[in-house]
């Protein structure tokens, strides 16, 4: 007989974690990320529990895509407004806005409920390699994706 291991908050001790992003591929990079954030990396993890651990993502500025994904991906908004559609391509925002281009890549592998919009507050992206969570003492995480080639 299967049970689900209801861990006590006690039990749980949410980690800091630091990832550089740079020369990481976008898609490889956010879906560890988005284990991490779920918790699934941990042995007393559980689905409808938040267990997963806090990440900060530096160099968000510097992330790449490959083939021509930073001139044909394109990025929707809407304002709620009739006609308020925006869209924009991956250069354009990663010029703009580059932190947006991982919180919503990493937004889509979250679970698409209130626990995923709390899973995805434990998430911190800046464009630069500088952050304000050195009290943390947060790990630096290494990530065993491919790195960029396109060099």
């Amino acid at each position: 007989m299967n049970k689900t291991i209801n861990p006590s908050l006690e039990s749980l001790d949410h980690k800091w974690y630091i990832v550089d992003a740079e020369d990481q591929r976008l898609g490889r990079l956010a879906s560890e990320v988005a284990q991490i954030l779920r918790g699934k990396n941990k042995p007393n993890f559980t689905p409808h529990m938040d267990t997963g651990d806090f990440v900060i993502v530096v160099n968000a500025e510097k992330i790449a895509v490959t083939g021509k994904k930073s001139s044909q991906k394109l990025y929707r908004r809407h304002s709620g407004r009739p006609g308020g559609m925006k869209v924009e391509t991956f250069e354009k925002l990663q010029a703009r806005i580059p932190e947006r281009i991982i919180e919503q890549a990493i937004k889509g592998m979250l679970p698409k409920n209130s626990l995923g919009r709390q899973l995805f507050t434990k998430l911190k992206v800046y464009a630069g390699p500088n952050h304000p969570h050195q009290a943390q003492q947060p790990e630096t995480l290494i990530l065993n994706t491919i790195p960029n080639g396109d060099k």
